[in-house]
């Protein structure tokens, strides 16, 4: 008998020192009631004990193993080993458990068997009284061990199911973790998509259809870009107002709000601090010298002009090519020159502008 195994065996059940089932308490009742025995256990063979999962007839939850009768059971896997008077046994007339309590004379073991072959422990019977078992009984008590092996195999197989089910959860929690920062990351290259540095000044050079919800492709990179060059909050939004302005002024008269068609937006960055932006779009242009000023009292309450006076009131620098179909936008990192060196706290590129030229500053859109 390979003990090494057998106690690798044993740990694998992981039965030891488990709280008292109903299925093994069966066992053990009947196999007591069938061989008309006051004692009945259900036994497992530790390193130095003997451990009993069930038992009937003693209180006491475990003996040594260098005293017990079923350590000598499982050497003998292939029967069940009986002692008809355990004071005419050599092996056993001295052992405490025969001269002491409980006072066995009769013992009748079944060793239990893994599908491996090995000897765990036994379903055994006991009694106070020599005695012998019928062939009837024999039978019966082998027919329970069959059963306590199925009992074992059953728990075995549930624990490794419950286990597999418990790595499953564990695996599709993980999964589902890793799939949402996949998406994160995913919608963070969208985000960024097209954003690769063409050059040196990291400019960016990218086509988007025209849709709203595609604005922020854009935004959300070139925001993305200043901050990763220590560009101010303040700046940052700026450019990112003028530029959401911009392009949703594109899309809603420059491609008619059709989705279908798309509108080229360039950024780059000089060494120097200053960022140039550029927005082109299909659209028929306009004369940028009949642009109304909205800040006129005839045309306060006329929509057009207004996304156009808010980029010049946000950008340094805002100007219009190729019939109006390009706008090109300005802004430094550091300074405004539109604002003087000693302007109070507070004042800030919202405020109003002086000396802008219709032609230089503003869309009829």
């Amino acid at each position: 008998m390979d003990e090494a195994s057998r106690l690798a065996s044993l740990r694998h059940y992981r039965i030891l020192d488990t709280e008292p089932e109903q299925a093994f308490d069966d066992l053990t009742l009947l196999a007591s009631h069938i061989c008309g025995t006051p004692i009945a256990l259900l036994s497992l063979i530790d390193v130095d004990r003997q451990w009993f999962k069930s038992r009937v007839g003693i209180s006491v939850t475990e003996t040594a193993r260098s005293i017990a009768f079923c350590a000598h059971a499982i050497e003998n896997p292939d029967d069940i080993t009986v002692v008809p008077d355990a004071l005419d046994d050599a092996r056993f007339r001295e052992n405490p458990l025969v001269v002491g309590e409980p006072g066995i004379r009769f013992y009748a073991g079944a060793p239990l068997i893994t599908p491996e072959g090995h000897a765990l422990g036994t379903l055994c019977v006991v009694d106070k009284v020599p005695r012998r078992l019928t062939d009837a009984q024999m039978e019966a008590l082998d027919a329970l061990r069959h059963q306590a092996e199925a009992q074992l195999e059953l728990r075995r197989r549930l624990h490794e199911l419950s286990e597999a089910l418990a790595e499953r959860d564990k695996a599709e929690q993980e999964q589902r973790k890793l799939n949402a920062e996949l998406q994160d990351a995913l919608q963070n290259v969208r985000k960024l998509s097209a954003l690769m540095p063409l050059c040196s000044t990291c400019e960016i050079n990218m086509v988007i259809p025209a849709d709203p919800q595609a604005i922020h492709t854009v935004t959300d990179g070139v925001t993305h870009m200043l901050q990763e060059k220590h560009w101010s909050e303040q700046k940052v939004m700026e450019v990112e107002l003028a530029l959401q302005e911009a392009l949703a002024n594109a899309i809603r008269h420059g491609c008619g709000g059709d989705s279908s068609r798309h509108l080229q937006c360039i950024v780059a960055v000089e060494e120097n601090g200053e960022a140039m932006i550029v927005v082109r779009d299909p659209g028929a242009g306009f004369d940028t010298t009949k642009v109304a000023d909205p800040l006129k009292p005839e045309n306060v309450l006329k929509p057009s002009g207004r996304g156009i006076f808010l980029i010049n009131q946000l950008m340094d620098e805002v100007s219009f090519k190729d019939g109006g179909r390009e706008l090109q936008m300005k802004k430094r990192r550091d300074g405004d020159p539109r604002q003087p060196a000693d302007a109070p706290a507070g004042s800030s590129a919202l405020g109003p502008i002086t000396g802008a030229t219709p032609e230089s500053t503003t869309r009829s859109r």
